[in-house]
């Protein structure tokens, strides 16, 4: 496939990681003071990753700010939108969810949050002491193949209108994210390293046609190569959360495709031995929506996604 030269051109400008993994900025800092080395981790997709638990059912420990996380929450529009990928680096803590927005200088927080709490506060249990920094770019009822979702779309080859699309804003997500050299102002220069990807996306794909759904393993490949280009570790961890259906609608399948676009998420995993797959949306229960689980299963969804990432980066992959 030839890509859009003008968004392969942004990729390759990106901010460099050197060898140690610091994102080049020409920002002063304190060079008396040892850097902080920091583990990076992206998380992406549509709605079940962008997040509609509620703030009120959180536990205590996660109803405030995660001590050592930090998240930079990149502002989601529609394509060709204006604003997209807005964002600066903030404590994580709950109102990261569907209805955050961002305008790069200061975030509105919503009632809602997704599986970053839960994600950032088990992996920072694992490294204990360790500063750990999330970039999140998701935007419900996006698809990877394009023109399917009226939401928007991922793919590159995107030149509706002025060509900007999710793949875009994710770009500017991460550029901004990764020219700040001191995510959380305390003088101490961060080596940013990224650590891994988990995407929660496809259910945009398995509702619209057989051939979009057909069309899902080839895309997923293609997005997760540009995803780790971008991140500048061609082998990056991969996680990805199978998709779910509630079976609320009338004919017991809210998308039609589902098992195509779930083969297809299982089988790029079984072929990508840096990648590997939660299943445990299977077994979650669904807001009356019909399409977002409840706020205990973002909880149990975030930490499987932690302990998926952990046990890669255990082994090696």
């Amino acid at each position: 496939m030839i890509f859009n030269m003008r968004k392969l051109l942004f990729l390759f400008l990106l901010p460099a990681i050197n060898a140690s993994g610091l994102a080049q900025t020409s920002e002063p800092m304190n060079s008396n003071l040892r850097p902080d080395t920091v583990f990076v981790y992206y998380l992406g997709g549509q709605s079940n990753m962008e997040g509609f638990g509620y703030n009120k059912d959180l536990p205590p420990e996660m109803n405030k700010a995660i001590r050592n996380v930090w998240i930079f929450n990149g502002n989601h529009v529609p394509d060709n939108g204006s604003g997209g990928g807005l964002g600066l680096w903030t404590e994580l803590k709950p109102g990261n969810g569907t209805g955050f927005s961002s305008d790069g200088k200061s975030n509105t927080y919503s009632e809602r949050f997704g599986p970053e709490l839960s994600f950032g506060l088990t992996i920072a249990r694992h490294y204990p002491g360790e500063k750990i920094a999330l970039i999140k770019y998701a935007r419900g009822g996006t698809s990877l193949q394009y023109k399917p979702s009226a939401f928007g779309t991922w793919n590159p080859e995107f030149y509706f209108g002025n060509g900007q699309n999710q793949y875009d804003f994710f770009l500017r997500t991460v550029h901004s994210a990764l020219s700040e050299s001191d995510i959380d102002g305390d003088g101490i220069r961060d080596i940013l390293i990224p650590a891994g990807i988990i995407w929660m996306q496809g259910e945009s794909d398995a509702d619209h046609t057989i051939e979009t759904a057909g069309l899902y393993k080839a895309n997923l490949k293609q997005m997760m190569q540009l995803f780790r280009a971008a991140l500048h570790s061609k082998n990056l961890p991969v996680v990805i959360g199978l998709i779910a259906d509630s079976k609320m609608d009338e004919d017991g399948k809210m998308m039609d495709y589902l098992e195509i676009v779930q083969q297809a998420q299982r089988e790029f995993v079984l072929e990508d031995k840096h990648s590997t797959i939660v299943e445990s949306t299977l077994e979650y229960s669904f807001l009356p929506d019909k399409w977002h689980y409840s706020s205990a299963n973002y909880i149990d969804l975030g930490e499987k996604f932690a302990e998926a990432a952990v046990r890669l980066m255990l082994d090696g992959k």
